[in-house]
């Protein structure tokens, strides 16, 4: 889920950068060191959206960059339990698949994405149902839901987060607008209708 969070942190500003317009100044500083970060629990800072409020500069002896305490507001993505996300496929290996959501990726286990057996198809680098004839690839879109979030800070791309596939509703979405036209197909007007 994607949150607007008001945040407060200490930026330098080098001297080198000292006598250009402070606000523009910080943000950028600000983008350098926070967009792409991990908090766990905060959650990824996706961007910088607008400076609230810059304190006074301090100086540090023997260092001639200015600290600044900056208060902004910024979008933090941060995956919640039990959320139903829609992303796309980014990789499929023989466990399961990887899908893109937002600045981190889900893995989708085999054992969570249908009930019938999948086995990896590895010369077309896809997972193909036994019985159902359904495969899944990079490429391809999906809603799921998220069952287990584990955010490491110090290793952003070590960050886990499980999703399964296996409850109403939820699946790739082409599947999902078959079984919708299937349905609507299957239904009969009732007798006496126009």
């Amino acid at each position: 889920m994607y949150k607007m969070m008001k945040l407060v942190d200490t930026v330098r500003i080098p001297p080198t950068l000292l006598g250009k317009e402070v606000t523009q100044t910080v943000k950028n500083a600000l983008r350098d060191k926070l967009e792409g970060q991990v908090d766990k629990k905060l959650g990824s800072l996706v961007a910088i959206c607008k400076i609230v409020e810059i304190g006074e500069g301090h100086i540090l002896v023997g260092d001639g960059a200015v600290y600044y305490d900056v208060t902004f507001e910024a979008i933090m993505f941060v995956p919640e339990l039990q959320e139903i996300i829609e992303g796309e496929v980014v990789e499929a290996v023989g466990f399961g698949v990887f899908v893109g959501i937002g600045p981190m990726d889900g893995l989708l286990h085999v054992s969570q994405i249908t009930d019938d057996f999948i086995s990896y198809d590895a010369k077309n680098a896809r997972l193909v149902t036994k019985n159902g004839g359904k495969a899944i690839a990079e490429g391809d879109h999906v809603r799921a839901r998220v069952v287990a979030v584990s955010i490491n800070e110090r290793e952003p791309k070590e960050s886990k987060i499980g999703l399964t596939m296996r409850q109403t509703a939820l699946g790739k979405l082409q599947w999902l607008e078959e079984a919708r036209k299937k349905k609507q197909s299957h239904e009969v007007a009732p007798e006496g209708a126009a």
